[in-house]
């Protein structure tokens, strides 16, 4: 079986089914078909196979071209009981947070038992969801070999993670470097073999669980930075020194520095939640992860803060929030992307309307602001003309798109409070 799976991945005569298909299912569907595989893309959301099969893109940062190029080998539906026909099952689904911050394992394990009901011999099984070590060769192997069948032997199972950054016209799917660990020495031979491929560098690990391991030392290092940046940032305002000008100066440094930037609250799907897959993890072992939960409550905080700032610089201005007209720039968790999962301008908004402000938002990757699993804000984008800005008591700079005309904000706002360090402080800005 190994060796019909290895031949078929060779020739590119193996079939890749990727369940799944969005901000990182959905890239790695079209590189698979640029390297000639026929692939069948799963999904359970209709509209999302529906725009696809009309070769259009419900991602801005993949053109509808790059869909219609691939048209002939791309097969997207979400009829799982084609699941038989694919040789190689990649998994890209939602790994969240619970009300608790604890993980929230549906997506992958209910995919996990959909898969299991049509498994057979001879494919391979890789996991690319950010997850706690221990999920891929400890539960979902348990649910796939259900039937009798075991990984390694009949069927074969690894562990790539995905290290997706949406937009990042450097870093490419195909040119990240690709971490691979497999169930058994099998397993991680075909799974090298499949990724290896349509991308650049492979790097294989020991095990699954030392991937998985390690995508979340990666996301945990960023939200530990970033938490030690915000709450520097809340110190030296009390200080009167401004925190861009203080990493300004220290990345001048050649070695041993790193710049991270402080910002309204932490966004996307992977730093502000991959952190606390491996703090549920740890409570296993009796071990407290302290450094994770306090980059979590610092980050967490950013958005109170924020809405502090804001307060604080329209009362020196003898305007209570309550009746204030703020006008929120930016809904995408970070800037010039589409995306909107897990944005601290969502608990903005939401903290804002609370306290009495008459708010609206502007973003040009969002006409219409969506509901989400958290938030139900009813609300559209305002266009940013010059009377416009001028009706807002406060304009409040969440998310820094490279389309806002800035010069045009600060010549015509009455206030702005500014979280990303587009300005220096001046007579109508405030660092938020």
């Amino acid at each position: 079986m190994k060796s019909e799976l290895m031949r078929k991945i060779s020739d590119k005569s193996a079939v890749v089914g990727i369940i799944g298909l969005g901000y990182v299912g959905l890239p790695l569907a079209i590189e698979f078909c640029r390297a000639g595989f026929q692939v069948i893309g799963f999904d359970l959301d209709v509209e999302k196979v529906d725009t696809l099969t009309e070769g259009k893109s419900y991602i801005k940062h993949i053109e509808a071209e790059r869909i219609c190029a691939i048209t002939q080998s791309f097969v997207p539906t979400t009829d799982f009981s084609k699941l038989p026909t694919a040789d190689c099952l990649i998994i890209c689904v939602p790994t969240p947070l619970g009300t608790h911050r604890e993980p929230d394992m549906r997506f992958v394990f209910d995919t996990t038992k959909t898969i299991e009901q049509y498994l057979r011999r001879g494919q391979l099984i890789s996991l690319e969801s950010t997850t706690y070590p221990g999920t891929t060769s400890e539960d979902m192997r348990a649910i796939l070999e259900k039937k009798g069948l075991k990984a390694g032997e009949d069927f074969y199972l690894a562990y790539s993670p995905e290290r997706e950054d949406p937009n990042n016209a450097d870093f490419s799917t195909a040119i990240i470097p690709k971490l691979v660990g497999g169930h058994t020495p099998a397993c991680l031979e075909l799974a090298l073999a499949l990724y290896g491929s349509v991308i650049e560098k492979m790097v294989a690990v020991s095990s699954p669980s030392v991937a998985e391991a390690a995508k979340l030392l990666e996301n945990i290092y960023r939200a530990v930075n970033i938490a030690l940046v915000n709450e520097l940032k809340m110190l030296f305002d009390k200080m009167g020194i401004d925190v861009w000008d203080v990493i300004n100066a220290a990345k001048t440094k050649p070695f041993g520095f790193q710049a991270f930037y402080p910002g309204p609250g932490l966004g996307g799907h992977c730093i502000p939640i991959d952190p606390f897959y491996l703090t549920w993890k740890a409570r296993e072992y009796a071990f407290s992860t302290r450094f994770i939960e306090l980059a979590g409550e610092i980050n967490s905080s950013m958005p109170e803060y924020v809405v502090q700032k804001t307060i604080a610089a329209l009362n020196a201005r003898k305007k209570p929030i309550n009746g204030a007209k703020v006008l929120l720039l930016g809904v995408s968790y970070k800037k010039n992307i589409d995306d909107l999962r897990e944005s601290p301008s969502l608990e903005l908004l939401e903290m804002l309307i609370t306290r009495g402000a008459q708010v609206d938002y502007s973003d040009p990757f969002f006409p219409v602001l969506p509901q989400t699993r958290k938030h139900k804000l009813a609300m559209r984008s305002v266009n940013l003309t010059p009377q416009n800005i001028k009706g807002y008591d406060c304009v409040l700079i969440a998310t820094d798109h490279d389309d806002f005309d800035y010069e045009q904000m600060q010549k015509h706002a009455q206030l702005i409070v500014d979280t990303r360090g587009r300005y220096p402080a001046g007579a109508n800005v405030v660092k938020g």
